[in-house]
């Protein structure tokens, strides 16, 4: 199907069945995903109440894949995820998320290249500097919200200050620490598999 500049509109039934309005057929959450590697945008609604659920279908989309095997998100990611439900950070997230797939989408082209080189170190530095390069920005971003950096309330170990962010910037550290893990994990990984090759 062409792509048009209006989204295409799904509609939901309470059989779960997905109808594709622009080719008048039901489609199934497959053909939704072709659909979104295809970038072909589409836009679900609920066909009883008339509500949008796109988001919901997406996530169906997404745990359908990861159910299958294609297991592109970490479980420490996955509970870093949950966690921040309800945080004061939430608003936060989806534009540092959102953010970092667009900046790993413009790069994919040139990690592509990098990783059919070599699957070696070359590979798992482009990652690696990625991943620097989000957390730099994430940490920009959070230095944004906070009205004094460490020191400047009188206490040199942050702990005075307002609302409680010297556990904030604990618990960002941790999380530092823990990507840290999480990149050591991935390089014992690629050396395993670039040994066996």
């Amino acid at each position: 199907m062409a792509k048009t500049s209006e989204p295409t509109i799904i509609k939901k039934y309470a059989n779960r069945r997905l109808y594709n309005t622009g080719t008048s057929t039901y489609v199934t959450l497959e053909d939704l995903a072709v659909m979104v590697k295809g970038e072909e945008d589409f836009v679900v609604y609920d066909a009883k109440s008339g509500d949008e659920i796109t988001r919901s279908v997406l996530t169906q989309i997404i745990f359908e894949q990861e159910s299958k095997g294609q297991n592109l998100l970490p479980v420490p990611f996955l509970r870093q995820l949950i966690r921040f439900y309800g945080d004061s950070m939430q608003g936060l997230v989806p534009s540092f998320l959102e953010y970092s797939m667009t900046s790993l989408t413009n790069e994919q082209e040139k990690l592509r290249s990098q990783m059919s080189e070599t699957f070696g170190a070359t590979a798992f530095d482009a990652i690696e500097d990625q991943v620097k390069r989000n957390t730099e920005m994430f940490e920009r971003a959070m230095k944004m919200f906070m009205p004094f950096p460490a020191g400047e309330s009188g206490d040199p170990s942050g702990a005075a200050m307002p609302g409680g962010q010297a556990k904030s910037e604990a618990t960002e550290v941790t999380d530092l620490d823990d990507m840290k893990r999480q990149l050591e994990q991935m390089q014992k990984t690629i050396n395993k598999l670039s040994d066996k090759s």
